[in-house]
């Protein structure tokens, strides 16, 4: 059996619309290195085996699959969205056991595509914290299996740094698809609002979440989120002439950011002017009650999917999270806050094109179980470790994570692109332009 595993999402559907490959022979490949390497990773909560091979095995007995941009490619879909046949339980053992009906319309359109799910990836209880772990067990970063994989979409990009799959489905509410990328290596895009469907748990977290792909190429990415928003390809932008803001201050006040990702953010504002983007020092004016801001709005997403859940069957941080969460959901609805927001930074957008910042302020905490320690500790961690991506929840604009460099400890280190709404091709571009000149190891050496 040839071994697929290693190639990106745009060989493996090339070659299986080629026939150069079998749906199923390209499942197999994956299933057998799932098999061999989660048990060190823990980025599955459940596999998929049987029934992926069976989809892979129906796939390649249709006549043509010229059409099909994802034909055989292995995905793993995060376990907060609804894939037919399989419970989705948001790492709780307070979610019902009762499979799903029907796909959600994202997992939908990959199996429309081509693509076949092999399995439900872990996630923090309720999607809620910025580390994934929960009573499904721990999810560890491939680079570094002593530090956690991020969160929440930790399982989804765990799965795909270690090659386990080419690509992953994962949802972003306060950064949960870049915190996680920015730890494991990856490519990322949390689109704009309503670009891609989402329909995210009870209320979407009042419009925060939004559903995008995690992948090991800037090529896989553009090619997952074309086919999430269902827009036909997404072509590559003109870079030329863009303005790019450099900024390296944490938009949260008092959290410092570590050099390692400073110095990343300036080494790829370099490149970017090498490329002849024009790149300027300039800071957003974030507003001081942003940290507030932020917390209620996460806390009140949270509170909103424990709301017809037994309490007594949450985890002490989660119970402790919610009920604070539930003190601010009736101002969080009114989106007052974030329409205030985006009015503040409206400006910053009209004279700049594109904002570079750090993806996180420190490397990932240890791969620990956090969901059995108190909230407060969770809430002190996770805010020091990533205050530069709430913003682009809160306002709705399109932000990436993009691999640049290493940390000392040699695992991957990151820098996150945020654009104007509408512009998620021109942040492709500038992250193809950064990979094209500052290429990165696409997975951990696990083998």
């Amino acid at each position: 059996m040839s071994d697929w595993t290693g190639r990106s999402a745009v060989e493996i559907a090339a070659a299986v619309r080629a026939k150069r490959a079998a749906p199923r022979e390209v499942v197999a490949a994956h299933l057998a290195r799932i098999a061999r390497l989660d048990g060190r990773i823990g980025a599955f909560r459940t596999v998929r085996a049987e029934a992926a091979l069976a989809e892979a095995e129906e796939l390649g007995a249709r006549g043509d699959l010229v059409e099909l941009p994802l034909a055989g490619v292995p995905v793993a879909v995060k376990d907060n969205l609804p894939v037919r046949g399989e419970a989705s339980r948001a790492g709780s053992a307070a979610t019902p056991q009762t499979p799903a009906a029907a796909d959600h319309v994202t997992v939908a359109r990959l199996r429309a595509a081509g693509a076949v799910v092999v399995g439900l990836t872990n996630v923090p209880e309720l999607c809620a914290f910025n580390t994934t772990e929960s009573v499904y067990g721990t999810t560890r970063n491939p680079w570094d299996p002593a530090r956690s994989a991020g969160g929440s979409s930790g399982g989804s990009a765990a799965a795909v740094a270690a090659g386990m799959v080419p690509l992953a489905l994962g949802n972003d509410a306060m950064g949960s698809l870049r915190i996680p990328a920015a730890v494991c290596g990856l490519v990322t895009v949390k689109p704009g609002h309503g670009v891609v469907p989402a329909g995210i748990g009870t209320t979407g977290w009042y419009g925060l979440a939004e559903n995008g792909p995690l992948a090991t190429t800037v090529a896989d990415a553009r090619l997952l989120l074309s086919v999430l928003a269902d827009t036909g390809p997404v072509r590559p932008a003109d870079t030329g002439g863009l303005r790019v803001a450099l900024s390296l201050r944490s938009p949260l006040a008092g959290i410092p950011v570590g050099g390692a990702y400073s110095a990343a953010a300036r080494a790829a504002a370099e490149v970017l002017m090498r490329a002849g983007l024009l790149v300027r020092r300039a800071d957003p004016p974030y507003p001081a009650s942003l940290g507030v801001t932020s917390l209620t709005h996460w806390t009140a997403g949270a509170s909103s999917d424990a709301r017809d859940l037994d309490p007594g069957q949450l985890a002490r941080r989660t119970r402790v999270h919610t009920a604070v969460g539930r003190r601010f959901a009736p101002r969080v609805a009114t989106g007052a806050a974030r329409e205030r927001l985006r009015r503040r930074l409206a400006p910053f957008f009209a004279a700049y094109d594109v904002l570079l910042t750090p993806a996180l302020a420190r490397p990932a905490p240890a791969a620990a179980p956090w969901h059995e320690r108190g909230w407060l500790r969770n809430l002190a961690v996770d805010s020091a470790f990533s205050p530069f991506t709430p913003p682009w929840n809160l306002t709705g604009l399109p932000a990436m994570s993009v691999p640049f460099g290493t940390l000392p400890s040699g695992a991957p280190c990151a820098v996150q692109l945020v654009g104007r709404a509408g512009a998620e091709a021109e942040l492709l571009a500038v992250a193809e332009r950064i990979e094209r000149l500052r290429p990165w190891r696409r997975t951990a050496p696990l083998d």
